[in-house]
C-alpha cells in the first residue's frame, strides 16, 4: 500500500499542481529516504530544476525534469505526497520538501511525508536506468500503459508453477498490483489465489484480464483505497473512496457481497493475508 490505483491518483494531482513549476529549495530531513544516494544528491539534482511532465510505471512515479534527468519517487507502504502552501505547519515525518515556484515567486511546497521510512526520492540519469535503478527498469507489463491482452497473460503464466495469486504480486510480471487489488482482481474473476497459472483455461485467463482492467480502473476513477489507517490520501489530502467497493479485502467473516451464499475466508497466500469467497472462486 499504495497501489497502482493510489500512485496513479497521486500522478494526476502531481501533472496539475506541480508540471511548470520549478524547485527552488530542497530540504531533506532522515537520509534513509535518499538512502540510494544522498541527502546532498537530490539537493544538488532538484534545485534550480523545472518539472516538465510526470508519469508513472507500476507503483512508480518518476519526473522528468529540465535537467534531463528523471526524479523517481516510490511511496511503498506508507509515504505520501501532499501539496501545501509556503510555510504551513508540516506533519511529523515530512522527510522532502520541495519548496515550488512560478515566475520565481514560491507558490507551494511539496511535502514527501513518511512515517515507516520505506519510501524513497531519487535523481537519475535516464541514460543509466538499468544500473541506478535497476527495480524501475525490470519491472514488469503495466496493465493500464503497455498492451495488455488475455495473450499477454497466457505468455507471462506459462509453465510457471507456484500460485496464482504470488505472480500477480509479482512485480517482475505484472506491475502494480498489491495484496489489496490481487484479492479483488481474484474475485471478480472468480479464482482462488492458489490457483496454478500455468494451468489456466483460456476462459480463465480472459476473465482474469478482464478482471484486472475492471478493479485497476474503478479504483483510480475512485481515487483509489484508503483503508483504517488513513495513511494513503491524495495531493490535497482527500481520502480515496474504493475501499466502499472492496468485495472480499478486509471482509473476512463477512457474507460474500457476490454470491450471498458462502462467507469471506481468510489464508496466507504468498506469505501475505488473502481473502476469497469459496463458493464464487474456484
Amino acid at each position: 500500500m499504495p497501489e497502482l490505483p493510489e500512485v496513479e491518483t497521486v500522478r494526476r494531482g502531481l501533472q496539475e499542481h506541480v508540471v511548470g513549476r520549478k524547485i527552488v529549495k530542497v530540504e531533506v530531513g532522515r537520509e534513509r529516504t535518499v538512502r540510494r544516494t544522498s541527502r546532498e544528491a537530490l539537493i544538488d539534482g532538484l534545485t534550480g530544476v523545472q518539472i516538465l511532465r510526470v508519469s508513472r510505471r507500476g507503483k512508480y512515479l518518476v519526473c522528468e525534469l529540465d535537467s534531463g534527468q528523471q526524479m523517481m519517487i516510490h511511496l511503498r507502504m506508507s509515504g505520501r505526497l501532499i501539496i501545501a502552501k509556503p510555510n504551513a505547519i508540516r506533519p511529523p515525518h515530512a522527510h522532502v520538501v520541495m519548496h515550488l515556484a512560478r515566475s520565481e515567486v514560491v507558490e507551494s511546497e511539496l511535502w514527501f511525508v513518511d512515517p515507516r521510512t520505506f519510501g524513497e526520492v531519487v535523481v537519475f540519469d535516464p541514460d543509466l536506468v538499468s544500473t541506478q535503478m535497476p527495480d524501475l527498469a525490470n519491472l514488469g507489463v503495466d496493465p493500464l500503459l503497455d498492451e495488455f491482452t488475455p495473450a499477454t497473460l497466457r505468455e507471462l503464466f506459462k509453465g510457471r508453477r507456484g500460485n496464482l495469486k504470488a505472480l500477480l504480486l509479482n512485480q517482475h510480471f505484472v506491475a502494480g498490483i498489491g495484496n489489496i487489488y490481487a484479492d479483488e482482481i481474484l474475485h471478480f474473476a472468480k479464482l482462488r489465489p492458489d490457483r496454478l497459472p500455468g494451468r489456466l483455461s483460456q476462459s480463465a485467463l480472459v476473465r482474469l484480464h478482464a478482471a484486472i482492467a475492471l478493479v485497476l480502473n474503478n479504483a483510480v476513477n475512485a481515487g483509489g483505497s484508503t483503508l483504517k489507517d488513513s495513511q494513503y490520501v491524495d495531493l490535497d489530502g482527500q481520502t480515496g473512496n474504493y475501499q466502499s467497493q472492496h468485495r472480499v479485502y478486509g471482509r473476512a467473516g463477512k457474507p460474500c457481497l457476490t454470491c450471498r451464499k458462502g462467507r469471506i475466508l481468510m489464508t496466507t497466500v504468498a506469505g501475505r493475508s488473502t481473502c476469497y469467497c469459496s463458493t464464487c472462486q474456484h
